[in-house]
């Protein structure tokens, strides 16, 4: 087996696509969202697809010494790693491997080459999976294991209360605001990805007297989400999710504890609650408040 850079090429990005497919398919993801939910009957939704591939392709860009493949001579790609550091952040939004290569030692050797990119960060995170390998995995690597929380559901906008202020369209001109507010909850700008991210996702943001904040969603759930405050971020929680077209199924995923604001708003539109895995961390405490992303942390 050898480990190769990502390419940020559509050849690669279809490559990391397969792999995590298969690895979803089979049970085995470790990071990057729970495996039931990543190919509905009928496979990905094709917007799905295109973000999974814009995705690689952008982290292949920013971060090359974090994402790799991993090749076996026989049986081609079997895994595949994508992480990216920013501003002192480091994060690693997808582990997969293929269920032939499971326990063979490509996911260490993948999550290692990722660690290393990652060394001179002073905090982590990686939203894991339900599979019992992925807290195992994190643990392992020094990460403390929050329990996390997702909404899933038919939103009923009769139950939301009215906006308690302005929420507003984003565009290019507030990635100022945006880098700011991530500072301020995460510890690092996501940087870049507020390039990469306006590409695949309706942006919400707040911006008066009482702070800042935006949200990333589309018309089945929340993507991202940071303020400064809890009422702010329970007001564009609340705006996304009355803005989803009625009867649509979505999900608001990776809430930790002290995320209670958001289970508060998922509550009032019926949405329901489950478990979804970790929200793993090393030298930060849980971003708050604060949704992460599962293809950007």
């Amino acid at each position: 087996m050898i480990l190769r850079p990502v390419r940020d090429d559509e050849e690669d990005a279809e490559v990391v696509r397969e792999v995590t497919a298969a690895a979803f398919g089979a049970s085995h993801q470790l990071s990057g969202g729970d495996p039931a939910d990543a190919r509905p009957p009928g496979g990905a939704r094709p917007e799905v697809a295109a973000r999974e591939r814009g995705r690689t392709r952008h982290l292949a860009r920013t971060d090359p010494g974090g994402c790799w493949i991993a090749q076996d001579e026989a049986a081609g790609p079997v895994g595949a790693v994508l992480s990216s550091r920013r501003e002192g952040t480091w994060g690693m939004s997808l582990l997969a491997v293929a269920p032939g290569a499971q326990g063979k030692g490509v996911g260490k050797a993948l999550m290692a080459r990722a660690l290393v990119h990652g060394r001179a960060c002073l905090r982590g995170i990686i939203c894991a999976s339900r599979h019992p390998a992925a807290p195992r995995t994190y643990r392992r690597a020094g990460f403390t294991l929050h329990p996390a929380m997702r909404l899933t559901g038919v939103v009923d906008p009769a139950g939301l209360p009215p906006l308690d202020g302005a929420v507003h369209e984003g565009t290019a001109r507030h990635r100022d605001l945006m880098d700011s507010v991530d500072r301020r909850t995460r510890g690092g700008a996501h940087g870049p990805d507020h390039e990469e991210l306006p590409r695949h996702f309706r942006l919400f943001v707040v911006d008066d007297l009482a702070g800042s904040g935006y949200c990333y969603a589309d018309d089945h759930g929340v993507e991202l989400l940071a303020a400064t405050s809890r009422r702010l971020a329970t007001r564009l929680l609340t705006a996304a999710l009355v803005g989803i077209p009625p009867g649509r199924h979505v999900r608001v995923a990776g809430l930790t504890a002290e995320q209670e604001w958001a289970v508060d708003v998922g509550i009032a539109a019926g949405l329901d609650i489950s478990n979804d895995g970790y929200v793993c961390l090393r030298g930060m405490r849980p971003p708050n408040p604060y949704i992460p992303s599962q293809l950007f942390l």
